[in-house]
């Protein structure tokens, strides 16, 4: 596993309840939903659905990753609650439905957060 200098990220939350249950799979820089951000690095975002955005649908990645220096590890939400409106791409109906153990809920106008949440 590649461990770089620390960098801090904004995310918003995509979690609508606290249980959820995760699996770690390892993704790429040829996994569907990687950008490129401004310094160059292959990034899989939080709230990627995971491995593709179809009926191949596993799950939703819980971190992001940067994948520039090879494969890393991340986790799959594969059950729980989650908030579609706030996953950077929204999954598709046929990726929904191959993902069955994933409930989602819609928010609310006043449910949504004026700032994205930072971790450092």
């Amino acid at each position: 596993m590649y461990v770089g200098k620390k960098i801090t990220v904004s995310d918003i939350n995509f979690l609508a309840s606290e249980h959820f249950v995760s699996f770690t799979e390892q993704v790429d820089e040829n996994t569907t939903g990687v950008v490129t951000d401004s310094l160059g690095h292959k990034i899989v975002p939080a709230g990627t659905v995971f491995p593709s955005n179809d009926s191949k649908a596993k799950g939703i990645t819980i971190h992001e990753v940067n994948v520039s220096n090879g494969p890393q590890p991340v986790g799959v939400i594969v059950e729980g609650w989650l908030l579609s409106q706030r996953l950077p791409v929204l999954p598709t109906d046929e990726a929904m439905k191959a993902m069955n153990s994933i409930k989602w809920r819609d928010i609310q106008t006043n449910d949504e957060p004026s700032e994205p949440d930072t971790v450092k």
